[in-house]
């Protein structure tokens, strides 16, 4: 089975969606947009660091999305203003990465694949790395639900329950690049954001609890991932932007659904 091309793409963009969308539902309640954004952009330096250093493209994207995450964690609490300090951070190690490519001599590199992803040459290999992937990030994130939903409704009510907002914060991170590294390979760092954000704002309409939404978003990504790459076999387009053309048309879908229902009450 796993010898179809697309069976392994719709395996990889569920298993991307199952990662992404409830971290997603994180990411859009602390609004935190602009960080995933920026943390997705930093890996494609990882990328052209893994290539220089004949190392895994996952383990490579996931550290220096990382460090781009930390780094933005520990400078954001001395003054500088958030989305100046991301809109820096972000665009300079996109520019840096795709700069460091460019010296890469000898080895060719499909920029394309990187920026907009590949899912369609997902490997047996690669599928173990972003099952195992999502698998580890699901995991972090049940493991501290309750401790993460503490911290984002209130830092005072996170303290007064002898939680530590900023531990919190570094799982939400490391989380956040792990999901980066995975994803890098099916929609590519462009992209990241919007199977980050996209299913997860579809979803909040709909649910009534924290954690309704989060099994909502990972339907919807999940349906995403597969209507687009059908879509994307039948109009002969672009799998990566397909599936987040779906999962934007699903978020325009539900929420106009929404608006009606509400009009009329």
């Amino acid at each position: 089975m796993l010898d179809d091309f697309m069976t392994r793409a719709t395996l990889a963009g569920v298993g991307v969606a199952f990662a992404a969308a409830p971290l997603g539902c994180f990411v859009v309640w602390r609004r935190m947009a602009f960080f995933g954004d920026a943390t997705a952009h930093a890996a494609i330096l990882g990328v052209a660091l893994s290539l220089a250093l004949n190392i895994s493209v996952f383990a490579g994207a996931m550290a220096v999305a990382l460090i781009m995450a930390l780094v933005v964690t520990l400078l954001a609490g001395r003054g500088y203003a958030m989305d100046t300090l991301l809109g820096v951070l972000a665009h300079s190690s996109l520019a840096f990465g795709l700069v460091a490519v460019s010296f890469l001599s000898g080895i060719r590199v499909d920029l394309m694949a990187y920026l907009f992803g590949d899912i369609l040459a997902v490997s047996r290999s690669d599928l173990v790395v972003i099952w195992g992937g999502a698998a580890l990030v699901v995991a972090l994130v049940a493991w501290r639900w309750s401790a993460l939903l503490t911290s984002t409704l209130s830092e005072e009510l996170a303290y007064a329950s002898g939680l530590d907002p900023k531990r919190e914060q570094l799982i939400l991170t490391v989380a956040l690049a792990i999901t980066v590294a995975v994803a890098i390979k099916v929609v590519g760092v462009l992209l990241i954001a919007a199977m980050l954000i996209v299913p997860a704002a579809a979803a909040r309409g709909l649910a009534r609890t924290p954690e309704t939404m989060a099994v909502i978003a990972t339907a919807i990504g999940a349906i995403s991932a597969v209507a687009g790459l059908q879509g994307a076999y039948v109009l002969d387009t672009p799998a990566g932007p397909s599936i987040v053309c779906v999962a934007a048309i699903l978020f325009a879908g539900l929420n106009l659904i929404g608006w009606r229902n509400r009009s009329g009450a």
